[in-house]
């Protein structure tokens, strides 16, 4: 079984900053790529931020530049820290990754429960 939990969300003035945590726990192989994700109410979610296996970043050009995405030590921690922060950022931002668990020969996607982010302006 593998587990992602995210936490960090909260309520932020504009122009504030937070950071998200994700945690991956279980049996889990290797990692091919982490995600955040976001969902705006009464829209679609949207990729945020991807970090591959060997590091590599890429940004949806709405958060280029103000949003970063990193890896703990134990590379099963992804976090994103999210600066001058916009009301347009309020959404319940989800934590993702396509891993392949001990038990598998695939890699499979993994969601988390999600944390909500408030941005008042």
């Amino acid at each position: 079984q593998v587990q992602l939990v995210e936490s960090g969300g909260g309520l932020v003035q504009a122009g504030g900053s937070l950071r998200l945590s994700c945690a991956a726990s279980g049996n889990i192989g290797s990692i091919n790529y982490m995600n955040w994700y976001r969902q705006a109410p009464g829209k679609q979610r949207e990729l945020v931020a991807t970090i591959t296996g060997g590091g590599s970043t890429n940004y949806a050009d709405s958060v280029k530049g103000r949003f970063t995405i990193s890896r703990g030590n134990a590379e099963i921690t992804v976090y994103l820290q999210m600066n001058s922060l916009k009301p347009e950022d309020t959404a319940v931002y989800y934590c993702n990754a396509n891993l392949r668990p001990t038990w598998s020969s695939r890699y499979l996607e993994h969601w988390g429960q999600g944390t909500l982010v408030t941005v008042s302006s």
